[in-house]
């Protein structure tokens, strides 16, 4: 297990909690709320065979006044989000508590869990080869940061039923699209893998 990590990306209160900034906004789905009991044994797994859990937090970094820095496409896409969302050190911001603690938390200010963030130094520093990967949203968060972590020659394995976005065609295309990059597995695979180890 030496070598292994479980990123987990996005799995925030703002995100899945019914008081979170989409929940607030009626934007939550059933399949992303599932995820945290889903994981949670895995996660467990994990840190009990001595591999490390990584967690993303996506963060929208107040500005002058406390209004977020939001980036304009995103603002187009989620008009909803305001002062106070996904701020670090607010509870909307903090990764689900049924998940927590991660061995390392990376805040991102974007999709990719890799750019601007210190995630390749947590990575190189702990002698990763080898991440699973699940969290939110498929399309987004997770296939950007897969994406990135194939080019930096990690070995991956993305968890299809350990992610999920708003819709479940989204989240089937955004798996097939990561194939040939990723590899594609289940919770349950990856349990008797690492349980094996």
């Amino acid at each position: 297990m030496n070598g292994t990590a479980l990123l987990l990306v996005d799995l925030q209160n703002d995100f899945i909690h019914p008081n979170g900034a989409y929940g607030r906004a009626g934007q939550g789905d059933p399949a992303i709320s599932a995820l945290p009991a889903r994981l949670k044994p895995l996660a467990d797994l994990t840190r009990s065979r001595g591999g490390v859990v990584i967690a993303t937090l996506f963060t929208l970094v107040p500005g002058r006044g406390g209004e977020p820095i939001i980036s304009p496409h995103l603002k187009a896409l989620r008009p909803f989000l305001g002062k106070g969302d996904f701020c670090p050190g607010a509870w909307g911001h903090e990764f689900v508590n049924e998940l927590a603690p991660a061995d390392f938390t990376v805040e991102k200010i974007t999709y990719s869990a890799f750019y601007m963030t210190r995630l390749e130094w947590i990575l190189r520093k702990s002698m990763i080869e080898h991440i699973y990967v699940g969290g939110i949203v498929t399309n987004g968060g997770v296939t950007s940061t897969v994406r990135e972590a194939h080019v930096r020659d990690f070995e991956i394995t993305v968890l299809e039923d350990g992610c999920a976005a708003f819709s479940a065609e989204t989240h089937r295309a955004a798996i097939e699209g990561l194939r040939p990059v990723a590899a594609i597995s289940t919770i349950a695979k990856a349990r008797e893998n690492l349980a094996s180890s």
